[in-house]
């Protein structure tokens, strides 16, 4: 106990010089689902789960805190760790923070930011997309968008004036093998022998009035020895370039936007299409949303058509509870799946699928 007291007496030493007014936030996410599939595999078999990544949004327990430097200049961080509520295990390839862990200098000319972040790419979305990750989304058709984080990264996000400019760089994306899977894609990088290998960069254009705004992004992530998803060279890359917009009108929310994506690590399907576009509208303790979204292939008959709707009851600022439906219409060889809430339910080639789920979410 002595010991103890001496070291939070040199600990309050260490502070009490600093007049600087500082902050530590805990905060929390619990949202979890029941859903059905159907047509899932060669057997066409239904499939009922409570799935381990997403319901409505992802479920998520961190810490974040600042410290008033003055000037105007505030040090941030966050760390925040995915709950998979269904087992009480950790997501993110089991990381401890997996989906944040930074720290940075907050000042009038911007942020700029060290550790395991978003991409430019993700911060695009966040008006655009009115679904967001959850049981019935984008990440059907493409799982690395609720996932667009990297590892050993620098960041830099600014907003002057309603224009936001943003961009990211790793040194190596991807530390976690746990995969093939978003969760964890075997690319550490740092290597001195290549220097290249397994590197992120993004950029973000982007710009919010009051009732509407537009967003660019690019987001470019380099292969490297052993590198899941086909990029097992730092000569492959896997590039995505999106544009999208949002407009409000009253209560009403409108987004969509378009992505072209080149994959080296896809040698017979390289170059794709994916389109969006959704609906927001609130009314009174109800909240419905729906969203078309498209895939498609520039040399392939292979296409990918997904209608999600949802709709969202508050019990007051903290709970609510939801449910939520997903059509996946398959052609050609594609076998999209209507769930994104978890791997394990992909149809057979060709082959439609629906989704339905319903849950229940509390945040703190």
């Amino acid at each position: 106990m002595r010991r103890l007291m001496t070291g939070s007496a040199a600990l309050l030493g260490l502070w009490g010089p600093c007049h600087a007014q500082s902050s530590i936030t805990l905060y929390g996410l619990l949202d979890t689902a029941v859903e059905h599939i159907n047509h899932v595999g060669p057997s066409g078999a239904g499939l009922t789960r409570m799935p381990s990544n997403a319901g409505a949004i992802p479920s998520r327990l961190g810490f974040r805190g600042q410290e008033d430097l003055g000037a105007g200049v505030k040090a941030r961080f966050v760390l925040e760790m995915g709950i998979a509520p269904d087992s009480g295990g950790l997501n993110q390839g089991g990381r401890g923070f997996g989906r944040q862990s930074w720290v940075s200098l907050d000042g009038p000319w911007g942020e700029l930011g060290l550790g395991r972040q978003y991409t430019m790419l993700f911060w695009s979305m966040q008006n655009a997309d009115v679904i967001g990750p959850g049981l019935h989304s984008i990440a059907s058709f493409d799982s690395y968008f609720p996932n667009a984080r990297a590892d050993n990264a620098i960041s830099y996000k600014a907003t002057f004036f309603g224009l936001t400019l943003g961009a990211t760089y790793s040194f190596g994306r991807d530390a976690v093998n746990a995969g093939p899977s978003p969760a964890g894609t075997n690319c550490a990088g740092e290597s001195a022998s290549d220097k290249s290998a397994c590197r992120e960069w993004s950029l973000l254009l982007k710009y919010d009035a009051a009732s509407w705004g537009m967003a660019l992004a690019h987001d470019v992530l380099h292969g490297g020895p052993g590198a899941f998803a086909g990029l097992g060279k730092s000569s492959l890359t896997d590039q995505r370039t999106m544009l999208n917009g949002y407009a409000k009108l009253d209560q009403v929310k409108i987004g969509g936007g378009f992505m072209r994506r080149d994959n080296d690590g896809s040698p017979l399907s390289p170059r794709s299409n994916l389109w969006f576009a959704g609906i927001s509208y609130p009314m009174g303790a109800w909240k419905f949303d729906t969203q078309y979204y498209q895939m498609d292939y520039s040399a392939k008959a292979d296409k990918g058509q997904y209608w999600v709707f949802r709709s969202t009851y508050s019990f007051s600022r903290r709970t609510a509870a939801y449910a939520s439906f997903g059509y996946m219409k398959n052609k050609g060889s594609a076998n999209f799946s209507a769930s994104s809430a978890q791997a394990g339910g992909l149809p057979a080639t060709g082959v439609n699928q629906t989704g339905f789920g319903v849950g229940l979410r509390h945040s703190f």
